[in-house]
């Protein structure tokens, strides 16, 4: 009887990878240029990071699927008007064996030009799928905005 809230206990404790894994690098160098593609408007290098059926789930403005249609979005709404930021120490990576791993962290988007405090804050979820050592971004999900 004693045992099982001690069980319970370390079963509940987070184990995400910490910033010295390779799990973690990977990830990170993934975001890093995902997100600088995002911010100069290379939508074909920004599509190389998605997977054709991809799923995008943001609080604000619905689901949508698919490559094209994600792509679409980010022209006609990203595009010289937002740049996204990874807000410093927020960052967790966690593996999902035998698929990939789940990025969690928050963003900051602003105006191009703008500092850093001019714009609002998200959380977001993505979903890396690692097929023979290429990661694609399989779902997002987008939320909290402010």
């Amino acid at each position: 009887m004693l045992a099982f809230p001690a069980a319970a206990a370390s079963a509940q404790k987070v184990r995400r990878e910490p910033p010295d894994t390779a799990l973690f690098r990977t990830i990170a160098s993934l975001d890093s240029a995902l997100f600088d593609s995002y911010n100069r408007c290379d939508l074909p290098r920004f599509a190389s990071f998605i997977a054709d059926g991809v799923e995008f789930y943001h609080d604000q403005t619905g689901m949508m699927v698919g490559v094209q249609n994600l792509t679409e979005a980010v022209k006609q709404n990203i595009c010289g008007k937002v740049v996204r930021e990874l807000v410093p120490g927020t960052l967790e990576v966690y593996p999902m064996k035998g698929y990939g791993a789940v990025e969690i962290g928050v963003h900051r988007f602003h105006p191009p030009g703008a500092g850093a405090n001019e714009g609002g804050d998200a959380k977001f979820v993505h979903l890396w799928q690692n097929t023979g050592g290429v990661w694609k971004i399989t779902r997002v999900i987008s939320f909290d905005h402010h």
